[in-house]
C-alpha cells in the first residue's frame, strides 16, 4: 500500500477498494474489482472544460487544478501527469518552437568533436548530487499526491530512460552520420545515455522504497517510425541494451516496473526492450502492428505477465469510432488481458481536440461496468 499517510485526503472507495488500491493490485500482478483507469493526457482545454463545466478564464488561473477535477469526474483510479498546453491559443503542451529540428547547424566532423568533449559515462554519475536532486524529486511528488488527493500520482519519468536520441542535440543528420560512421562516438553517447537514466531511476528508486512512488513507472523514447526503429536494431542490442540493463538496474532492485512508451512500430525492438528489464508496455498503434492481442502474449524476462497501459488509439479509434465501437474495443481489451496480462485502461497518446468527449465517457464507462464476479 502506498504511503504518504501525512498527505492522503480521503480515499473513494469503491466496493471497497480505494483509487489507489485499485491500481496498486494490478501493478503487483493482482487482478482488482474492475480495470483501472488512469488519465492525466488530456491535451485539449476545451475538453477539460466541459467535462468541469467551467469558463475558458477560471480554467486559464489554475489549469492543473481545473485538470485534476476533471480526471476526478472522470473517474480516474490514477494519474500519469497533467498537461498543460504552452500557449492559450494551442492543444499542445509542445509548439512549433520545441520540435527537434532536423538541422542543429553542425558538420558531422564537429558533431563528432562534440561528443569527443562530451564528460565520460563514469563522470555523468560520479559528477551527480543525488541529495539535492532527491529533495526537489521528493517535494514535488507530495506536492503532486497532495493535488490529486485519491487518485494514485505516478507522474510519468521520461529522463529515467536512458537517453537514445540524441539529435535534440546533434540534429538528425548529424546524429544518425555519427551512428553509421563512427560506431565508437555513437557507443559513448549510449553510454552517457545510460548513466543519466541510471541517475534518475535512483531518485525513482529512493521514492520508491519511501513509498512515496509506486511500483511501476512510465518511460521510454520515440526512436521508432511507422515503418521501423531509425536506427539499426544491431547497433541498439550492441550498445543500448548494455545502457539500458545499467540505467534500469535500481528500479529493478526495489521492484519498480519499468513501462516502456511505444510509439510507431516497435516491435523489432521488443525483445530486447525485455530483455532489459521492461516489464510493461504503453501504447499502443494498431496500425503499426502494435494491437493488444499479440501485445497481451509477451511475456517479461522472467516469464511474467506484462502490465498493459492502453490500448485505444488517439488516432484511428477514438476521434473516428462511434461511442458504441469504443465501448466494444474496450470490452475487447479487457477480455483479451483477463488471463494474459495485467491491464490499466489508458490512451496510447495525449487526447487531442477531434476526439469527442462521448467516446471518452464510452471508454471509461464501460471499464466500470466489469464486475467482479465476472472475472470468475
Amino acid at each position: 500500500m502506498l504511503g504518504l499517510t501525512t498527505v492522503r485526503t480521503g480515499d473513494r472507495r469503491d466496493a471497497g477498494v480505494t483509487r489507489k488500491e485499485r491500481l496498486e493490485a494490478v501493478i503487483a500482478g493482482e487482478r482488482p474489482d474492475r480495470t483501472p483507469l488512469l488519465g492525466g493526457w488530456i491535451a485539449a482545454p476545451s475538453l477539460i472544460m466541459e467535462i468541469t463545466a467551467k469558463p475558458a478564464e477560471e480554467y486559464w488561473a489554475d489549469p492543473i487544478g481545473v485538470s485534476i477535477e476533471a480526471y476526478d469526474r472522470l473517474g480516474m483510479d490514477g494519474l500519469i501527469g497533467v498537461f498543460v498546453p504552452r500557449h492559450q491559443d494551442d492543444f499542445r503542451c509542445i509548439d512549433g518552437e520545441s520540435y527537434m529540428k532536423a538541422d542543429k547547424g553542425l558538420t558531422l566532423e564537429e558533431a563528432v568533436a562534440a561528443i569527443d568533449d562530451m564528460p565520460s559515462a563514469e563522470e555523468v554519475e560520479a559528477s551527480f548530487d543525488f541529495d539535492a536532486a532527491y529533495q526537489i524529486f521528493r517535494d514535488e511528488l507530495i506536492q503532486g499526491q497532495r493535488r490529486a488527493g485519491d487518485m494514485l500520482w505516478m507522474p510519468a519519468q521520461w529522463l529515467a530512460a536512458p537517453h537514445v536520441t540524441w539529435y535534440a542535440e546533434l540534429g538528425y543528420e548529424a546524429f544518425l552520420m555519427v551512428i553509421g560512421l563512427h560506431e565508437d562516438r555513437g557507443a559513448k553517447l549510449m553510454q552517457i545515455g545510460g548513466a543519466r537514466g541510471r541517475n534518475q531511476c535512483r531518485l525513482i528508486a529512493r521514492a520508491v522504497e519511501e513509498e512515496l512512488y509506486p511500483r511501476a513507472v512510465l518511460l521510454g523514447e520515440d526512436i521508432c517510425t511507422q515503418r521501423g526503429p531509425m536506427v539499426s536494431p544491431d547497433f541498439l542490442e550492441k550498445h543500448y541494451l548494455p545502457a539500458l540493463v545499467h540505467g534500469f538496474e535500481p528500479l529493478l532492485k526495489v521492484g519498480c516496473k519499468p513501462i516502456w512508451h511505444c510509439d510507431g512500430d516497435v516491435r523489432p525492438l521488443l525483445p530486447m526492450l525485455i530483455e532489459s528489464g521492461v516489464q510493461g508496455l504503453q501504447g499502443f498503434q494498431p496500425e503499426c502492428g502494435m494491437d493488444i492481442d499479440s501485445m497481451a502474449r509477451l511475456r517479461t524476462r522472467d516469464g511474467e505477465k506484462l502490465v498493459l497501459f492502453g490500448p485505444l488509439s488517439v488516432t484511428t479509434e477514438l476521434p473516428v469510432c462511434t461511442p458504441e465501437e469504443i465501448r466494444a474495443k474496450t470490452r475487447h481489451a479487457i477480455e483479451v488481458c483477463r488471463d494474459q496480462a495485467h491491464l490499466v485502461l489508458f490512451t496510447a497518446n495525449t487526447i487531442n481536440p477531434d476526439i469527442p468527449l462521448e467516446n471518452l465517457r464510452a471508454m471509461y464507462d464501460e471499464a466500470r461496468r466489469e464486475e467482479r464476479g465476472a472475472d470468475g
